[in-house]
């Protein structure tokens, strides 16, 4: 040994003594950061295994994206226009204070925790339509768009090339040029694509304001995490209408057919109404937040829109900084207050212990629990830390079925039939812990039936996963998913 380490340490110019002295203070070090930053026990046990592991590797992770920052210029940003909003939010409260009194009993407490925190108040007189065919969704962008009068307001995670997703970029630009006031926000590294186009500029020369968020700056990652994502699909038309769901900008007849899952499954809300309001104030606050000639958030009270239907509904935002963690509280009380019935469908599954054990729980004290998961999904790692959690979820009596018709992108939790939160969602830690996030809650009987619906017909192309058999796997799929499990914390 000492003649290696006088080998190594001629070609090295140092000892191998000091490998072990070196991981040791990376590690400490490393530990003292953990307790200071007070994360969750798993994430950062998870943490210290890979830095324990693979110390250089792990720590190069970790500044890239072991935390949550988005910058501290962006921060502040966020925190001075927040109280900006915060007064808007206010009158907004005030304003339909008597609606409240319209909540059935068991949508109470969800409501009221979901506007804590500076969040939106649910507000009555909605129409609501469900859209489930994505060549649909698109074809009624562009009549909407055609039927545009003042402004038109997109805000989406991913605007794919190609296909139906360019009729609509077209049809904006000649809504620009005949007087609609147009602004595009996008996500930089969903689109990334899309930046790296023609279009930015046509938008531009037909007078479409575009704006690129969280753009990924190579250098500062120190200062903000690369994959802290706008992963919200808004798109106001009007500030009376407003779509919002699953779908990205996409034509799903070309979106990622290489990754051989098929077609991705998505569903869209169309509301009409004053709730549209409340999304048009959440685009303007990410709108001013992303565009950095905008210093204060100083946007008026949106126009009050004309009462459309009878549906009770409520807009909810959330995301790192702003709102922090009432996803989680909002999710968590949800599952908590369910007493029949809880279906949850989403691409992505990677809860932590807390909501696992709370879906657990409900299963215990007889509620029918289903969830909905892709059978084949994009991400490989992803797939094997969910299926990590099927055996625990399976013997608690939760029904888990894997959807064969495509990727299942639809995200949506309906509690007793009577409630839903349908928006832009995953039940997974970078949704949960991440991401800007949008759902509309909708207190409504009809608007349920027609969820409910949909997600039988999801469960209608659904394999049901036998406990009998899935106990009876191979013994190395049960370690590829343990293995995958052990990073879920961190995906």
């Amino acid at each position: 040994m000492n003649i290696l380490n006088y080998l190594l340490g001629s070609i090295f110019g140092f000892s191998l003594i000091w490998v072990p002295i070196a991981h040791a203070t990376i590690v400490l070090l490393f530990g003292v950061r953990m307790i200071s930053v007070r994360r969750p026990v798993a994430v950062a046990i998870a943490w210290f295994l890979i830095v324990v592991l693979f110390p250089l590797v792990g720590i190069s992770l970790y500044i890239l994206i072991g935390e949550r920052p988005v910058g501290r210029k962006l921060t502040r940003k966020i925190i001075r226009m927040d109280k900006e909003y915060a007064a808007i939010t206010e009158d907004m409260r005030k304003r339909y204070l008597a609606d409240k009194k319209l909540l059935p009993i068991e949508g109470r407490a969800l409501s009221l925790l979901a506007e804590s925190k500076n969040g939106s108040p649910v507000i009555a007189g909605n129409q609501i339509e469900l859209f489930t065919n994505s060549l649909e969704i698109l074809q009624s962008f562009v009549d909407e768009i055609n039927q545009a009068k003042k402004t038109l307001h997109l805000e989406f995670y991913i605007w794919a090339l190609g296909g139906d997703a360019d009729r609509v970029g077209e049809a904006l630009i000649s809504a620009a040029q005949r007087g609609v006031a147009c602004k595009v926000l996008l996500d930089s590294l969903g689109s990334k694509d899309w930046f790296k186009s023609s279009w930015p500029n046509r938008f531009r020369n037909a007078g479409i304001q575009v704006t690129e968020a969280l753009p990924i700056q190579f250098g500062r990652f120190q200062f903000r995490r690369a994959d802290l994502r706008l992963h919200r699909k808004i798109f106001v038309i009007d500030n009376t209408i407003v779509w919002t769901g699953s779908m990205n900008m996409v034509d799903p007849r070309s979106f990622k057919q290489d990754s051989g899952v098929g077609e991705w499954v998505d569903a869209m809300v169309r509301i009409e109404g004053p709730v549209a309001s409340q999304f048009e104030l959440t685009f303007s606050f990410d709108w001013s937040v992303d565009n950095p000639r905008i210093t204060h958030f100083s946007d008026v009270v949106p126009d009050r829109s004309p009462a459309e239907g009878q549906v009770l509904a409520q807009e909810f935002a959330s995301g790192p900084v702003y709102r922090d963690d009432i996803l989680y509280q909002v999710l968590l009380s949800a599952i908590m207050d369910a007493r029949e019935e809880l279906t949850i469908t989403t691409p992505y599954f990677g809860p932590d212990d807390g909501l696992i054990q709370a879906l657990m729980a409900a299963a215990g004290r007889g509620v029918k629990v289903t969830l909905i998961v892709p059978k084949l999904n994009d991400s490989t790692l992803v797939a094997w830390s969910s299926r990590s959690f099927y055996s625990d979820l399976m013997s608690a009596g939760i029904n888990i079925a894997e959807f064969h018709g495509g990727l299942l992108h639809t995200k949506s939790l309906l509690i007793d039939k009577k409630i839903a939160v349908f928006g832009s969602v995953n039940f997974d830690q970078r949704s949960l812990r991440l991401n800007f996030e949008i759902s509309l809650i909708v207190y409504n009987d009809q608007f349920c039936t027609k969820l409910e619906t949909l997600i039988e017909s999801y469960l209608d192309q659904s394999d049901m996963v036998d406990p009998v058999a899935w106990a009876q796997r191979p013994h190395w799929r049960v370690l590829l998913e343990n293995a995958a499990h052990l990073v879920s914390p961190l995906l």
